[in-house]
């Protein structure tokens, strides 16, 4: 038996979620390629092993989740899925962010994890819903 194919993704969510995709695949390969420069270009003051152990982690989460979406990118179905992981996931960094952000060095980067996290998870709830 054959299913039918799922029909294209919205457009305007897909250019959405792709951008998302792409920005996260970049700031994935900094983590992990450059870890140092990329730490203070978040706004992390210190780096130590331990700091740049979980940056190449999240580097390499981030790299998985842009090209999840990449990959589902013409499947409506399959990159409502992949954008509805990658928004809570979003959703969990922005909550980190804020809970780190009692520390007062955390600064920059807490404010920084909050806004960008909080955006990604906002576009991301945004197009599953239209995705659906």
């Amino acid at each position: 038996m054959r299913f039918p194919r799922s029909r294209k993704p919205d457009s305007l969510a897909r250019a959405a979620v792709l951008g998302i995709a792409a920005g996260r695949i970049a700031i994935g390969a900094g983590a992990l390629l450059a870890t140092r420069p990329a730490l203070k270009t978040l706004g992390f003051e210190a780096s130590d092993t331990s700091a740049r152990a979980l940056a190449r982690i999240a580097g390499g989460r981030d790299i998985a989740l842009g090209l999840l979406a990449l990959a589902a990118r013409n499947d409506r179905v399959a990159l409502r899925e992949a954008t509805a992981a990658a928004a809570a996931v979003d959703l969990g960094d922005a909550v980190c962010f804020a809970i780190a952000g009692r520390d007062p060095a955390a600064g920059r980067a807490a404010v920084q994890g909050i806004l960008s996290g909080g955006a990604a998870a906002a576009v991301g709830a945004w197009a599953v819903r239209r995705l659906s």
